[in-house]
């Protein structure tokens, strides 16, 4: 009979706060946990770093990037991306705590499903690219887009995971051992070939999600993952009708676009990206959108099954050739293609087999997908040229008729959309004969059931009779600031005004004779205020009493002693009496600290 094997974190509790629960999943680089946050009491997904990631001559750079990606990606806030709330290391464990999100994630689902609708597929992707619109705004660039990090909460919501990970481990194993980190099947050509990335690079993942929420398939496989990473470098994306024949032109260039290998010639960035997918989805009509891949999906598991498609670190292997593996964890048989491998910066360039040879790529011949098409015997050249004048004439009235009004034809979307209520807006666009797509979207000023923008753009042109997408405001994504700020630590309040969606600035220290240093004294917001998701609140942290220097009281009258010592240094007087042939009675003739001396208010100080 097989062992049982028990994961040791279970039951343990981490950093003396975060109570192990059970594992939910593990991947290439980390393991994630269910945790309850003892602190505060919440449950949270604890994301455990592999220990091999920290070992070595790279273990405190790693640590370092690590920690510095961590409170990048805290900063970053919206509703569609998973909340990092805290990092740590617990001896040798290095942690994320983030958002546990109670639901599934795009790859259990296409697993289950096979593939999505067109609806559903361009619809997810729009909601991936609208939260990554907001790191790239603030130059943060994902690195890792697969299904895995694409979860979807029980109630339908998309969510961003695991931002900054890739990136930390990344920027170490690329400068000490010349590799990079990734999921093979969504690497770009960019970072296989030179380890470089940017923004482009996110785009090209999400092309590749795109086309295989499409058809239910990777559009590049092979025996080895350095085969799939060569590729990449070599090969185009082919268009999603080559798998799924009713797809149409418009979706096909729509990946093509997304998942160019020349990063000049994708969107720039999420946000363009998101743009382009909004007007590709306003073009097809809602027959079209309903349809799916015929592909079968399979039940899923009553455990969470092993990442299928776990982040490879891509780089050169040991002097022995052996693959670089998480301890206890070398892969065999097909199990071996989706975890951790080692591939030279540059290797997808030039490939080799286990054999040292470059990996075999097929002879493109007539029916292969992306060849040349044969060329046709030149017969009947004076024939086919009589028959293409006589035809000429007859194109040209059906071009026009194609462009004017039949299919290819189009009108400008109209201006006056932008800040009218929805009623309004549909109807403006009724009058010109198009339809309206409702979006929805949180937006600090533009007021509820109001216009915020279309997709295309007033005066851009839409297919004639076609449908335009209205991004209605949500108003403003509000808040409730909790209760038990005041009085709590700097650090539980932070975590628990960051659970909920703010943004915590540096702490304001202040000195307080009342509260103990380290907890809070104020807060920039009141206990149960509504405020929109992102609002800075600043907490006012104290430092304990300030310090100050003893006066010198001695000779003055007792009760102006008292008073300066109280009033003005916030000193405990306590008053002793003793006889003195020099000082008159009434006055102070000594005191316990001595004057010029430093202390802090709240100190106690005798006067004789």
């Amino acid at each position: 009979m097989a062992a049982t094997l028990t994961d040791p974190l279970i039951g343990h509790l981490v950093d003396g706060r975060y109570e192990v629960l059970s594992r939910v999943a593990r991947g290439g680089m980390a393991t994630v946990y269910l945790a309850v946050d003892r602190r505060l009491d919440r449950e949270v997904a604890l994301k455990v770093m592999h220990p091999h990631l920290a070992e070595g001559a790279s273990g405190a750079d790693f640590q370092a990037r690590f920690r510095r990606e961590a409170r990048a990606a805290a900063r970053l806030t919206h509703p569609g991306l998973v909340g990092v709330l805290d990092q740590g290391v617990d001896g040798e464990t290095s942690y994320l705590a983030m958002e546990f999100v109670d639901g599934t994630n795009l790859r259990r689902r296409l697993v289950e499903e096979g593939s999505l609708t067109v609806d559903e597929a361009l619809r997810t992707t729009e909601a991936v690219l609208e939260a990554l619109s907001v790191a790239h705004r603030a130059q943060l660039v994902h690195r890792d887009i697969k299904p895995e990090n694409v979860l979807i909460s029980s109630d339908g919501r998309v969510k961003v995971a695991d931002f900054g990970l890739a990136r930390a481990v990344t920027e170490v194993t690329s400068t000490t051992t010349g590799t990079v980190l990734g999921t093979v099947a969504y690497l770009a050509p960019e970072l296989v070939a030179r380890g470089a990335s940017d923004t482009r690079t996110d785009v090209y993942a999400i092309g590749i999600l795109l086309y295989e929420m499409l058809t239910g398939a990777q559009p590049f496989t092979g025996a080895t993952p350095i085969q799939i990473a060569y590729q990449h470098v070599h090969s185009d994306v082919p268009p999603p009708s080559e798998r799924v024949e009713w797809l149409p032109t418009e979706v096909d260039e729509l990946v093509e676009a997304l998942a160019a290998r020349d990063p000049d010639e994708r969107p720039p960035d999420a946000a363009a990206a998101l743009s382009l997918v909004r007007r590709t989805r306003a073009t097809l009509d809602p027959a079209l959108l309903a349809r799916r891949a015929d592909v079968v999906g399979t039940p899923a598991p009553d455990a969470p099954p092993h990442d299928p498609d776990a982040t490879a670190l891509l780089g050169l292997a040991d002097a022995t050739g052996a693959p670089a593996h998480a301890p206890g964890d070398a892969p065999t048989g097909a199990e071996g293609l989706r975890r951790t491998i080692a591939l030279k910066i540059g290797s997808g360039v030039e490939a080799l087999d286990a054999g040292g040879a470059a990996p075999a790529v097929p002879d493109a011949g007539p029916g292969a997908p992306g060849a040349p098409a044969p060329r046709r015997r030149r017969r009947g050249r004076r024939v086919a040229l009589v028959v293409v004048l006589a035809l000429l004439a007859a194109l040209g009235g059906a071009a026009a008729w194609w462009f004017l009004a039949g299919p290819g034809a189009t009108q400008p979307v109209p201006d006056g959309l932008v800040g009218v209520e929805r009623a309004r807006a549909e109807a403006i666009l009724a009058e010109v004969g198009l339809t309206a797509d409702i979006a929805e979207d949180f937006h600090d000023t533009v007021p509820v059931g109001s216009v915020v923008s279309t997709d295309p753009p007033a005066g851009e042109p839409v297919a004639k009779g076609g449908t335009v997408t209205l991004v209605v405001s949500k108003g403003p994504y509000l808040r409730v600031v909790p209760d038990g700020l005041v009085g709590a630590s700097a650090e539980e309040a932070r975590a628990a005004l960051e659970a909920v969606g703010f943004v915590v600035p540096d702490d304001v220290p202040v000195h307080s004779d009342t509260v103990e240093a380290g907890l809070v004294v104020a807060v920039s917001a009141e206990a149960g205020e509504s405020l929109p998701y992102g609002t800075e609140v600043t907490l006012q942290v104290s430092q304990g009493p300030a310090p100050i220097v003893v006066p010198d009281v001695r000779g003055e009258e007792r009760q102006r002693a008292i008073a300066v010592l109280e009033t003005e240094y916030g000193l405990v007087v306590t008053v002793a009496e003793d006889y003195s042939e020099e000082v008159p009675a009434g006055r102070v003739m000594a005191q316990s600290l001595e004057p010029g001396a430093e202390a802090h208010r709240t100190d106690a100080v005798t006067i004789t």
